[in-house]
């Protein structure tokens, strides 16, 4: 029998569980009046002739694709559950990666199954159906309707997204019982994990998520355009900061922060990060998110962010601006210098080019700069084999971009950091160089400026298309950009 056979399709023949209360709440029971009360009296709300997802072809492709990379196993591909952020309130939720691409369903507790046949699998997605009004979770359960919102349904479900759907209550029972080869995706769900315990390896899970990473370095046409989606709000995010820099800096790197995250929200359903809104010697720390220090005339903002989609695809966006509207005459060399490894390795993004040749090519001419200007001893050839200019430029010019912002991170280095570049990749090109204020071996002037310009790349069949390319990156053009919208 296999794990869809064995469970029930209605949610009234789940166990019953008891309601969890609070300790402390004010009202100690319910009485049988209000219990009745509350079983009767509302309206059918079942939403029916629901039209399918917008992306609901292409995530039947995705799932026939590993079908065919996995014939004759079951596979299991969690969301994950809600994580306590303070006693009984919860961090909002993310559904996994993996699960979402496969799905296009966001709701925790889910679990998508792919059952083997002769000819395939059978796919069955696995939720929590409505909360029950029988029992009074919906009103009495923390997560019930009436506390956190209504579910779809289980039919409602079905429509949407186009897999036959099963409630989610006793999967992990059903999987304890089946037979058979079975991959699941680890560190989302534990209760799923330790149903499958004694029945998979880790060498084969990871296969499974090797793969599922892997199967994401070519974004398909619904992926590229909610990227350009995540960019074009991105840009209208950064344009919203250049209008309230002097109320920033009237208060502090969190007003950066905050505009940032309004746009966000209002046309997205998040920042795909935290938001890099680093100021003055802020910007010389790679991953700056405290956001907490003093926004001055005169320094440099480097702001790092990213819409994410209602769908989970982010940009990830870095300027580096002129708090004051127009940059000094040593911020303009840096940041010059900056621009141009950024167009260096812009132009080597092609298909049939090294995934390391943007990197190579952007190192390559910021190590010239730092060598013409006396800070390391040449001769450049020298400095890169060595490595020497990472002292200032850190990290490496650009990663994968897709529904993480570090996207593909599983994949095997062969196929990714050792890859070749093929139409449809999205990647970032982030050049930049950050002089610490503390670090004697440069002139004095140098110390405390951090610079990095970031846009999104999309590679096509004959070269590439920057995602991002609505938002000014030269000085000039970034200083008259800033004097337009500061009317």
């Amino acid at each position: 029998m296999t794990v869809a056979e064995e469970l029930p399709e209605t949610p009234e023949s789940a166990e019953e569980e008891p309601i969890k209360q609070r300790k402390n709440g004010l009202y100690p029971g319910v009485s049988d009046e209000l219990a009745e009360s509350m079983r009767s009296g509302w309206a059918d709300t079942e939403l029916r002739d629901l039209e399918p997802i917008p992306q609901a072809a292409e995530t039947a492709a995705r799932r026939a694709a590993l079908s065919a990379r996995f014939p004759g196993e079951r596979l299991v591909v969690p969301a994950g559950n809600l994580k306590t952020r303070s006693n009984d309130t919860e961090y909002p939720f993310r559904a996994s990666v993996e699960y979402a691409y496969l799905t296009g369903n966001q709701t925790e507790d889910g679990v998508l199954v792919l059952e083997p046949t002769a000819d395939g699998h059978r796919e069955t997605i696995y939720l929590l159906p409505r909360s029950d009004r029988e029992n009074g979770e919906f009103w009495l359960d923390g997560q019930g309707e009436l506390w956190v919102g209504r579910r779809h349904s289980l039919t409602e479900a079905e429509q949407l997204y186009g897999i036959p759907a099963s409630d989610v209550r006793k999967l992990a029972d059903a999987l304890r019982e089946g037979t058979g080869p079975v991959r699941v995706v680890r560190g989302h769900d534990a209760g799923i994990e330790a149903a499958l315990a004694d029945k998979v390896t880790a060498e084969r899970d990871e296969e499974l998520r090797v793969f599922l990473s892997e199967m994401r370095l070519v974004k398909d046409g619904f992926e590229i355009g909610e990227l350009q989606k995540a960019v074009d709000s991105t840009v209208r995010g950064f344009e919203d900061v250049v209008k309230v820099l002097d109320k920033a800096e009237a208060t502090s790197e969190r007003y950066i922060e905050g505009t940032f995250f309004l746009r966000a929200r209002v046309e997205g359903n998040d920042v795909g990060y935290g938001s890099i809104c680093a100021a003055g010697p802020h910007a010389t720390t790679l991953h700056w998110v405290r956001n907490d220090g003093p926004v001055r005339s005169g320094d440099l903002l480097l702001l790092d962010a990213g819409v994410e989609t209602h769908t989970y695809y982010t940009a990830d966006v870095t300027r580096t601006l002129p708090i004051g509207g127009r940059y000094s005459e040593l911020q303009r060399k840096i940041y010059d210098a900056v621009y141009d490894a950024q167009e260096a390795g812009i132009a080597a993004v092609r298909p049939g080019a090294k995934y390391r040749d943007f990197h190579d090519a952007a190192q390559q001419v910021l190590a010239e700069r730092l060598v013409e200007w006396g800070l390391v001893e040449g001769p450049v050839e020298r400095v890169l084999e060595l490595g020497l200019q990472r002292r200032w430029t850190l990290h490496g010019t650009g990663h994968m971009l897709g529904m993480d912002v570090h996207d593909c991170a599983a994949a095997r280095t062969e196929t990714y950091v050792e890859g070749t570049l093929e139409p449809g990749m999205v990647l970032t090109v982030e050049p930049g160089l950050y002089f610490q204020a503390d670090d004697l071996t440069v002139p004095e002037e140098y110390r405390g400026i951090g610079v990095r310009i970031e846009d999104d790349i999309l590679v096509t069949e004959d070269g590439n298309r920057n995602l991002s390319a609505a938002l000014p990156r030269r000085s000039d053009e970034v200083e008259a950009w800033m004097a337009a919208l500061k009317g």
